[in-house]
């Protein structure tokens, strides 16, 4: 008996099926909690308040010389928020999800999410256009409208998005609240990481976790597309396996196949009476095939085939042509002459 994952595997056909979350008045509530918290930063920002001041006074704080000595390791620990790579992997296992569910809805809700991040955070940042604190002129300026495109911070916004769509997408409660504390812990030191480098200002990390929320706590409204393009896809492949299962049978060339016979009618005879005379047989190509052997004798030494010459004229079927000289005569009892060197 096997008592690997695999043995595991095959003693649970079907996992428990996924339920799409709704849109409930407390998510509602929290959504319109959360999208004011976002317009309440990027208008303090806007007005260069207290927030951005703080932004100077950790800017000038220098963290990546307070404490040199965790450098090398939030140098790689910042990976975690960088799109390429967290989508790959997370890609990899809600594709091996969707594999075992018989379902596309995991990738699809990966995508959505992913598209929707970088179209909302995208926009933001290219119509702000902050500099980082690595590049800015004038201390005290909150530095907008100046190229810049670091406002909400991407890294912190893709965590937020990208852990937790593990927890948006867990069959159960209790999974959902482990990943759904997994995904805080990864996105928040993410978003401290980037302040720690210096490469984002403490505003930019606070926008980046309000605008990666918003997208997850949006996404019961994707839902009604993202089941509408699943089931697209898979009566496009319904119609694809049909078209497959019914294409028609590749014709065989004439030729091919061996030596044919084509029964021609006799002009009366012992087998058959007037008006419905027996059938001859005619090989392919209009000889006549050769008679059976009567009783006590050799049958013929050679067969004749359908492959002929291109250049051998064809006798239309059904046309009497005389007889071979060494062929019984037809409806006679005399046995056939056997072949000559038999």
């Amino acid at each position: 008996m096997r008592t690997d994952i695999f043995a595991r595997l095959d003693r649970e056909p079907e996992p428990p099926k996924i339920e799409a979350p709704r849109m409930s008045r407390h998510r509602i509530a929290l959504f319109g909690g959360t999208l004011a918290f976002y317009l309440a930063i990027v208008f303090a920002v806007l007005i260069g308040s207290w927030l951005v001041t703080l932004d100077w006074k950790v800017m000038l704080f220098r963290p990546y010389q307070q404490w040199p000595g965790i450098h090398a390791f939030l140098d790689y620990y910042v990976v975690l928020g960088q799109r390429g790579p967290t989508a790959v992997m997370v890609a990899c296992w809600l594709g091996w999800r969707s594999w075992r569910q018989h379902t596309l809805r995991p990738l699809l809700t990966l995508g959505a999410s992913l598209l929707l991040l970088n179209l909302t955070v995208g926009a933001v940042k290219l119509g702000l256009g902050r500099l980082g604190p690595h590049y800015a002129t004038q201390i005290g300026s909150a530095e907008l409208f100046a190229g810049g495109d670091i406002f909400p911070s991407g890294h912190t916004a893709n965590a937020v998005v990208t852990w937790g769509i593990l927890a948006y997408l867990a069959t159960t409660p209790r999974a959902r609240r482990y990943l759904s504390a997994v995904s805080a812990v990864v996105s928040l030191g993410v978003g401290l990481t980037t302040v720690y480098l210096g490469t984002h200002w403490l505003s930019d990390v606070l926008l980046g976790w309000t605008a990666g929320l918003l997208i997850l706590l949006g996404l019961p409204w994707v839902e009604p597309l993202i089941t509408r393009t699943e089931d697209w896809i898979f009566a496009v492949r319904e119609q694809w396996r049909a078209r497959r299962r019914t294409a028609p049978p590749v014709p065989v060339p004439v030729g091919v196949g061996g030596p044919r016979t084509v029964l021609l009618p006799q002009p009366g005879g012992a087998d058959g009476a007037e008006g419905n005379p027996p059938l001859e047989p005619v090989a392919a190509g209009g000889r006549p095939a050769a008679a059976a052997p009567a009783p006590g004798t050799r049958p013929r030494a050679h067969t004749v085939h359908a492959v002929r010459s291109e250049r051998t004229p064809v006798t239309p079927a059904g046309s009497r042509r005389p007889p071979h000289a060494d062929r019984a005569p037809r409806g006679g009892t005399s046995p056939a002459r056997p072949v000559a060197g038999g």
